[in-house]
């Protein structure tokens, strides 16, 4: 016994209209890339400002709240900031729904001016000489109620730039340049 399957063209002819409509589902759904809220809170350890919002709201960048992320992650020996790429943030938030957290990121690092940058190379080899940090593209951070190891791996799994695990000194660095992982 043979079975003869219909081609596409004929199962669509053969379909009444009320038949085709009902394939079509009755409503568009956007895309969960240009659709929805991303919120974040920071807490700066150093200078122990604090900082929440909603950076990206229905696929747009929130420029007031980028500005005062920015602010907030400061290079706080010298109290310069610079714009923080977005991508950092976008990091941060797929963290926090990985780890399935509502909690706030403490900050250790975020910008660093070279010339503090130099300084803290000069003091120690786990400061990178070219760091991210000068660039805007890094941070150094920690959860409160979250396992080190933990945060390093969830970084880790999502595969969106470098991470650093630092477990003397209490953080991971996260960063938006290669995909790398050292201790």
């Amino acid at each position: 016994m043979s079975v003869v399957c219909p081609t596409r063209r004929q199962l669509l002819l053969g379909l009444s209209g009320a038949a085709m409509f009902s394939m079509v589902p009755s409503k568009a759904y956007a895309s969960r890339s240009t659709k929805g809220i991303r919120s974040l809170g920071l807490h700066n350890l150093h200078t122990g400002e604090r900082g929440q919002g909603s950076y990206w709201v229905d696929g747009n960048y929130q420029s007031e709240i980028l500005s005062d992320f920015s602010h907030i992650l400061r290079d706080h020996r010298r109290n310069e900031s610079a714009p923080m790429d977005k991508r950092l943030y976008d990091l941060l938030f797929k963290l926090k729904e990985s780890l399935n957290i509502e909690q706030e990121f403490n900050v250790i690092s975020g910008y660093r001016s070279p010339k503090t940058n130099a300084m803290l190379a000069a003091k120690s080899s786990a400061v990178a000489k070219k760091s991210y940090h000068m660039k805007g593209m890094a941070m150094d951070i920690a959860l409160e109620d979250v396992r080190l190891s933990d945060l390093r791996d969830a970084a880790i799994e999502l595969k969106l730039g470098g991470v650093g695990y630092y477990p003397r000194s209490g953080f991971i660095h996260v960063d938006t340049g290669p995909v790398r992982t050292w201790s």
